[in-house]
């Protein structure tokens, strides 16, 4: 099943030719792929079957030039990606990390009875009894899958512009509810939306100093495609990512603006400055194949490049034995 296959449109039809144009080009063009969905006249509705009911989702209406910048109005398919990597593995499901490939291959003799099925294996995005925050969620759907799926404090942030904030609310107000959870698994004690901008001025508010490292797991979707802000990212992922040996950020991104406009956030150098680094990383396309990631592919077609999304899981860089004293963020 491709990545994009539980989402539909919600709202009037358009009759307007170039909007059925614009639907039809994954048929006319098969090795395309949408990887921005929705408009303000058009809502989204995510339908799991591991869900009881489908999701709506609402896009941001925005008219300011500076808004529009921001690209909050449209779901990526990054927000596609970790939603569905964090039911996959709360939910043992058994998709997410490209772990299947690693497990041993049993032969079974004829006329034996087949073994039972070996257990998902874990990848890292179990959601369940944790507290997340999720930096410019746009619409909020892996925050919502945590919700529904067994987060324990759920805190949802964007840039604080109102008619964002004002989407983000709507969308958690209307689908973390236990109706829409599978049956006990909701667990939220708190659902929370703030804006917040990243780096230095958003760190400096009420909200963020009585967060600081409160979170078991900080959450970032299509968030790496502007390089001017990857200081500021590093900064509010470092900032709210929690101390403990569990912690974790999941930071994906896609390639549609290009390889070399997102992979700076992952430079060494510059999350060992604000005391992170990279755990794992690979590569994921919209059918679920994984590669190795790299730093350069050479040219890459962006009808190909569209189709994939790099998946990073960081931590707080552990310390050597004897080892004392701290980085300055």
């Amino acid at each position: 099943m491709t990545l994009t296959a539980r989402l539909s449109l919600s709202g009037p039809d358009t009759p307007e030719p170039e909007d059925l144009l614009s639907s039809a080009l994954g048929v006319i063009f098969p090795d395309d792929v949408t990887n921005q969905h929705g408009d303000a006249d058009h809502g989204l509705v995510y339908t799991s079957p591991h869900l009881p009911h489908p999701l709506e989702l609402a896009l941001a209406e925005v008219k300011a030039e500076t808004d529009r910048q921001l690209f909050s109005h449209y779901l990526w398919n990054s927000s596609l990606l970790l939603a569905e990597l964090i039911e996959a593995d709360t939910l043992r499901l058994g998709l997410g990390g490209g772990q299947e490939s690693r497990r041993p291959r049993v032969d079974i003799d004829a006329g034996a009875p087949p073994p039972p099925p070996p257990p998902p294996e874990p990848t890292g995005f179990d959601v369940a009894g944790l507290a997340t925050i999720e930096l410019g969620a746009g619409t909020a759907l892996p925050s919502i899958m945590a919700g529904l799926l067994g987060a324990r404090r759920v805190v949802v942030t964007d840039y604080p512009a109102p008619p964002i904030l004002k989407t983000l609310r709507h969308n958690v107000a209307r689908n973390i509810q236990p109706r829409l959870a599978p049956p006990c698994r909701f667990a939220a004690e708190e659902v929370l939306v703030e804006g917040h901008e990243w780096g230095e001025a958003g760190l400096d508010t009420p909200f963020a100093r009585g967060n600081r490292h409160a979170f078991d797991r900080v959450l970032a979707a299509d968030c790496l495609w502007m390089p001017w802000q990857h200081e500021n990212l590093r900064r509010s992922v470092a900032w709210f990512l929690g101390e403990g040996e569990g912690a974790r950020a999941w930071v994906v991104g896609g390639f549609h603006t290009g390889r070399d406009r997102m992979r700076g956030f992952f430079d060494k150098e510059a999350l060992g400055a604000v005391g992170l680094e990279v755990e794992r990383i690979w590569e994921r396309d919209c059918n679920g194949q994984d590669r190795e990631w790299v730093w350069d592919r050479g040219i890459e077609d962006v009808t190909v490049r569209k189709r994939w999304l790099a998946v990073a899981v960081l931590r707080r860089i552990r310390k050597s034995a004897g080892e004392s004293g701290g980085v300055c963020q």
